[in-house]
């Protein structure tokens, strides 16, 4: 209690606004302002007075947050808390893929690096990637879609488009697979089973409902299951209890933990707080053209 209260007392000297994603760890979330999505939890902290974001997540998350929020110090508790899949594709390696083809427009996840949205014509994220096709490139004919093929893959299942893709993926969901889905409705018979999109095809193909960890939540709310499958990293289940105490939730995997995303504890939340580390910077030259990308996906809504 003494550090929860220290942190909140350092949170209000600093003017400084709290978010977790919704893999945290539990005790990280129940103490954010917002627990969410990446993009999700940039927005909203661009719209509040704040002056400090401490972005309990990932790097990609708190530059997300830097680029909508220029004027905002935007922290990141733990340094090495990285990306994967975000550092499987280069700036340097999709200028190469767009001079292999010339006239493609470039979609990207969120889970992309700063430089790497830089170069992109629009940005998207798990839940409105097949909005975004459908509507913002419909007219388009070749399209570019960075790094997650899994994502890209079920897109083009919704949409019939067929993608230049790179050979990106989480590592986190690619463990699930198929037989995984299986033994869960075997030992939950039942229990709805709802999958994230960065999982395998033949995963997704399994699973009564495929959608982004923000459309969990609302799914979990909605529903009239009572038990539910959890196919992504389960530090979610942690908020979905919290939102719905009648309902069961059972994690499709237990080992499928992301390291990155439990380096954030409460003793570096209040460390990054004392001493304003690990301060993230984006080149105003590259958040320009970044925030472009993003801009432009949210003209066609998120």
């Amino acid at each position: 209690m003494e550090l929860v209260e220290k942190i909140h007392r350092l949170k209000k000297e600093r003017k400084a606004v709290i978010l977790a994603h919704n893999y945290q760890l539990p005790e990280v979330q129940d103490i954010a302002d917002f627990v969410g999505d990446s993009l999700e939890l940039s927005i909203k902290a661009s719209q509040t007075d704040a002056a400090v974001i401490v972005f309990c997540g990932v790097h990609f998350m708190a530059e997300t947050a830097k680029i909508l929020s220029p004027t905002k110090t935007v922290l990141l508790p733990d340094k090495k808390a990285g990306c994967p899949m975000a550092d499987m594709i280069t700036a340097e390696q999709l200028r190469t893929m767009k001079a292999e083809h010339p006239g493609a427009k470039v979609l990207c996840y969120v889970n992309t690096s700063a430089e790497v949205k830089a170069e992109c014509d629009l940005c998207c994220t798990s839940a409105n990637a097949v909005r975004m096709v459908q509507e913002a490139l419909k007219d388009a004919g070749e399209i570019i879609f960075v790094p997650d093929r899994y994502l890209a893959a079920f897109v083009a299942g919704k949409t019939g488009c067929d993608f230049i893709t790179w050979p990106g993926f989480c590592p986190t969901h690619a463990k699930i697979m198929p037989e995984h889905v299986t033994a869960a409705r075997a030992l939950h018979p039942g229990a709805v089973v709802m999958v994230h999109p960065e999982c395998r095809p033949e995963v997704a193909a399994l699973a009564d409902m495929t959608i982004s960890t923000g459309g969990m939540s609302r799914y979990a709310r909605e529903t009239a299951a009572r038990e539910i499958i959890v196919g992504t990293e389960p530090g979610i289940i942690h908020r979905l209890k919290k939102e719905n105490p009648d309902k069961i939730f059972y994690p499709i995997l237990e080992s499928i933990i992301c390291p990155n995303m439990k380096r954030t504890s409460l003793e570096k939340i209040l460390w990054s707080l004392e001493d304003m580390e690990h301060a993230i910077e984006v080149p105003e030259e590259i958040a320009a053209r970044a925030r472009r990308c993003i801009e432009a996906m949210l003209k066609v809504g998120r």
